[in-house]
């Protein structure tokens, strides 16, 4: 890989500005494209996109990944496979501010994930920056009035929600698990598998009478979460993981309601606050505390 691959904060934080773009992006054609039928055809494009570029390196690692192919399955699977759909079906059925809270935990979530499998370390720096970024995206949920938290009220929704944020830690601490296959090849099966897995829930939402829009905002977004999202964002985001570990990477999960805050601004002419600031503020914060280097951290056993 080129130096550009060997800097994984560059890497996330591109991350998470396409991220935060597909949630910005997904309220702005809302009615266009039903969103499980966006995510199969997210990863349906990825997979043909991407076969040029992975086409020599997958006749290369076929052995490899015949005999692997239950990790790859496993890895595709609870990945980008279940974790979009797991989703999209908890939101069809509880309240936006469930969804926000429960994913602002993702961050935990993998930490947690990564001990409790594989028994890495947390240290004091990321246990504080873990805090930090989870108040600050608090702040920003609750416009500031933290006491209106207190409407939170579990839904049948959430435990999709929950079951997608637990699929997506395992699968951010099992990477580790991966063969020794080119990144060419691992992200290929990686977006074939989620495509193939999201094909019978599109087939159903179509069944139930959800069915795209084909227009022009359609099909840039198709193109758009396609590409960015999709391909960049999972290379970027496995490279991370490779080099600073499940629980760092994790932490710059909490920089996507920042930036799509700032892209809402710019995209939706929503306005930012006073609120928005504090909550940015502590989860930035938050990032760089919590993804010190690890010998500038004293580690300890969560």
């Amino acid at each position: 890989m080129t130096p550009f691959f060997d800097r994984p904060r560059l890497l996330m934080t591109l991350t998470t500005i396409f991220w935060a773009g597909n949630f910005v992006l997904g309220r702005a054609i809302a009615g266009h494209v039903p969103p499980i039928t966006l995510a199969c055809l997210r990863w349906t494009l990825a997979t043909l996109i991407f076969l040029p570029f992975a086409w020599t390196h997958l006749k290369r690692d076929g052995a490899a990944i015949r005999e692997h192919w239950a990790i790859l399955l496993f890895l595709g699977a609870i990945g980008a496979g279940a974790y979009n759909t797991l989703s999209y079906i908890g939101l069809t059925s509880t309240e936006a501010l469930n969804g926000l809270v429960l994913n602002a935990a993702g961050p935990m979530f993998i930490a947690l994930s990564a001990w409790a499998l594989f028994g890495d370390r947390i240290g004091r720096l990321q246990i504080a920056g873990l805090a930090a970024g989870f108040v600050g995206v608090l702040i920003v949920v609750a416009k500031g009035d933290l006491a209106s938290l207190a409407a939170f009220h579990f839904n049948p929704g959430d435990v999709f929600i929950i079951s997608s944020m637990l699929s997506w830690a395992i699968y951010t601490a099992c990477v580790r698990l991966r063969p020794s296959i080119s990144w060419q090849s691992f992200n290929f099966v990686t977006y074939a598998v989620a495509a193939v897995g999201n094909a019978p829930f599109m087939a159903w939402e179509w069944s139930a009478g959800s069915r795209p829009v084909w227009d022009e905002a359609a099909v840039a977004a198709i193109i758009y979460v396609s590409i960015f999202p999709s391909i960049l964002a999972y290379v970027f985001y496995n490279r991370s993981v490779e080099l600073m570990g499940p629980a760092n990477t994790g932490m710059f999960l909490f920089l996507v309601p920042v930036f799509g805050g700032l892209l809402a601004t710019l995209a939706l002419g929503e306005q930012l606050h006073l609120f928005h600031a504090a909550g940015f503020a502590l989860i930035v914060a938050g990032v760089l505390l919590g993804t010190r280097k690890k010998s500038e951290a004293v580690a300890v056993k969560a």
